[in-house]
């Protein structure tokens, strides 16, 4: 996969000074929001600067949008050129291991035209494990612009989900366990089950037994059911765990993907919305 740097490259990169690299901490707990940012405090990989799910890589949740809204772009851009970032910069991003929250980065990135970003495989619990040093010393940053080229093609909202799914000229994808998607344990929302019509597939399905990314080839025999022709949706409870799904369809070769960010806890705030509890 071509946006994953392993351990051991990123550490020669780093031992070899190459200029204009920003290592991105985005560590966080769902259940715990102030968790991710105590761990940076405590320990980080040198030089990495860190950014915070729910205040940085989210707006401000409402009524409606879902309970992590995608930031504005604009002041998301500003954010980035302001921890150093410009178009020119190579970005690594880390979480604990392989877990969604780098992964939302990479896709917000994306979004606004950054292509030189990539996720450390195995983030600061592989880093750690390989012997490596981290440190509490925080960084210097030096600020710079970047660019924005906003990208909203690839960016479905709930009236969009809800009329591609009644005419069938898209596939949703939920990215939640199947325990969620079936409605048997609903830990974070006031309604349990999914978006009717959706298909399930597990965000950690992606992962090896060993929590490494899985290669293309298989990838593409884990999507195998889904048209590569298509237009695919892909969803989870609010954004977040939709985007290694997201990767993983880019790696194995699917094109027309979008990340609905509202997803389900977006979809339940409007009271006319059926959910569904049977397998697609």
């Amino acid at each position: 996969m071509t946006n994953l740097i392993s351990v051991s490259r990123l550490k020669r990169r780093l031992e070899n000074n190459l200029n204009n690299t920003v290592l991105v901490d985005v560590r966080f707990k769902l259940d715990d929001p102030d968790a991710g940012r105590k761990m940076y405090l405590s320990s980080h990989l040198p030089g990495a600067v860190y950014m915070d799910l729910n205040k940085d890589l989210s707006g401000r949740a409402e009524k409606h949008g879902g309970s992590h809204p995608l930031p504005d772009m604009d002041l998301f851009a500003s954010k980035i050129g302001n921890i150093g970032i410009d178009n020119d910069t190579t970005v690594v991003i880390y979480d604990q291991g392989d877990d969604m929250f780098a992964a939302r980065l990479w896709w917000l990135l994306e979004a606004i035209g950054h292509d030189k970003v990539y996720i450390l495989e195995g983030g600061y619990k592989g880093w750690v494990e390989e012997g490596n040093q981290v440190t509490d010393e925080l960084p210097t940053l030096e600020p710079k612009e970047f660019r924005a080229d906003i990208h909203t093609g690839n960016i479905a909202d709930m009236q969009e989900v809800k009329e591609k799914i009644k005419t069938n000229s898209a596939l949703l994808i939920d990215s939640r366990s199947r325990e969620r998607y079936l409605g048997e344990t609903e830990p974070l929302y006031s309604m349990a089950g999914h978006i009717p019509g959706a298909k399930n597939y597990f965000w950690k399905d992606v992962f090896s037994s060993d929590g490494t990314w899985k290669k293309a080839d298989a990838l593409e025999e884990h999507f195998s059911q889904l048209p590569k022709d298509g237009e695919i949706i892909v969803s989870c409870g609010s954004g977040v765990s939709a985007c290694p799904n997201i990767l993983a369809l880019k790696a194995a070769g699917f094109s027309n993907v979008k990340l609905y960010p509202g997803s389900f806890s977006d979809w339940i705030s409007y009271d006319e919305n059926e959910v569904e509890l049977e397998e697609n």
